[in-house]
């Protein structure tokens, strides 16, 4: 486990390049900045600094190193590394309101954009002029798209929104890709069509994650629910209600284990077994060792002498300090997930053993 602090302004979101060397954060500005593991510390190296409103979402291609970035602005540019600068295309989202997340797919061909307009761009790049198109998921979609993760094939693309509904849509476009085959989720896999639409999520859907072989879809809402769908059993749900405050972010990092975190500051690993078995496992922070357990009472008591005030300690017993906003693989990937990071208000960055 690695502690890193960004400075005082919280971290919205987070992406990582290829080789882990190098990362993306915004600090809830409209400015991402892009830092480098120097030894021991993290440093600045590039600022990314086209937007006009607060970046929203942020995402980086591993292998073709291009940077998706997404703000209140209601724009999205494709940034690209030429002569060690990094050179902003502008997207052709056409929304009338703030963006709100955005996401690569696994092929890099195309990616992904929620937004406050009830709209999904599905964004791709158009040789012939030299710039990023766009097509829109519209239907069914009532209020704002808060999150959005794309299955292993490239194809289909989850979005959890604020009308409290999780959804499965097809994002094929068969101009740039080959007709895609059937899948658990169905067969027919015309641009937009709904493949799931679960109405009873119970609050705001925070956050989506697809396992690794894209049957399970894994969700958590604002009523501090975590909820997985199983394709494979005629997309039955289960949800577990938790005893946490809502979790925020969600990531499968095994066939069957799911970690999930949010308002608590702290990591939960829980598993999916199949057929309605949704168990919470363990929290993965372990309490740090304070100076006042291992203090005596005399010189805690000198030390509220000192300080004139008899105010407890408001540190908590969690690596970050307040919410985590953004959960991201770090090493392997999500059939068996190593390490993993997170971010938070705190302008904190963690790097998390995952012992499975």
């Amino acid at each position: 486990m690695s502690l890193y602090s960004f400075g005082l302004e919280p971290l919205s979101c987070h992406a990582w390049n290829k080789d882990r060397n190098q990362i993306v954060v915004s600090q809830n500005n409209n400015v991402a900045i892009v830092y480098e593991k120097k030894g021991k510390e993290w440093e600045k190296i590039h600022e990314l600094s086209e937007h006009s409103g607060r970046i929203t979402g942020i995402d980086w291609a591993p292998e073709s190193n291009r940077i998706v970035t997404c703000a209140s602005d209601r724009n999205a540019y494709v940034w690209t590394l030429k002569d060690n600068v990094w050179k902003p295309t502008l997207v052709l989202v056409r929304i009338n309101r703030a963006a709100t997340c955005v996401k690569w797919s696994p092929l890099e061909n195309k990616f992904a954009l929620g937004s406050g307009a009830r709209i999904i761009s599905v964004c791709y790049f158009e040789k012939e002029n030299d710039w990023w198109l766009s097509k829109h998921i519209k239907k069914s979609v009532r209020s704002t798209v808060l999150s959005l993760d794309w299955h292993p094939n490239n194809i289909l693309l989850a979005a959890g929104s604020a009308d409290l509904h999780c959804r499965v849509f097809s994002a094929y476009i068969k101009d740039i890709e080959e007709k895609p085959g059937s899948t658990a989720w169905g067969a027919k896999m015309p641009f937009g069509e709904l493949m799931l639409d679960h109405k009873e999520c119970g609050g705001w859907v925070h956050d989506v994650s697809f396992s690794p072989s894209g049957d399970q879809l894994a969700w958590v809402a604002h009523n501090s629910t975590i909820s997985v769908v199983d394709a494979t059993q005629g997309k039955e749900v289960t949800q577990l209600t938790t005893d946490h405050l809502p979790l925020l972010s969600v990531l499968y990092v095994s066939h069957t284990d799911i970690v999930a975190a949010g308002h608590d500051c702290c990591p939960y690993q829980y598993t999916y077994k199949g057929r309605g078995c949704l168990e919470f496992v363990k929290k993965l922070d372990i309490p740090k060792q304070t100076a006042k357990g291992s203090m005596s009472a005399m010189q805690h008591f000198r030390n509220l002498d000192k300080r004139a005030t008899e105010e407890e300690d408001n540190e908590l017993d969690t690596r970050h300090q307040n919410s985590i906003t953004q959960l991201c693989v770090v090493s392997g990937d999500k059939v068996k997930v190593a390490k993993y990071s997170s971010v938070g208000l705190d302008g904190a960055m963690v790097i998390w053993d995952l012992k499975h």
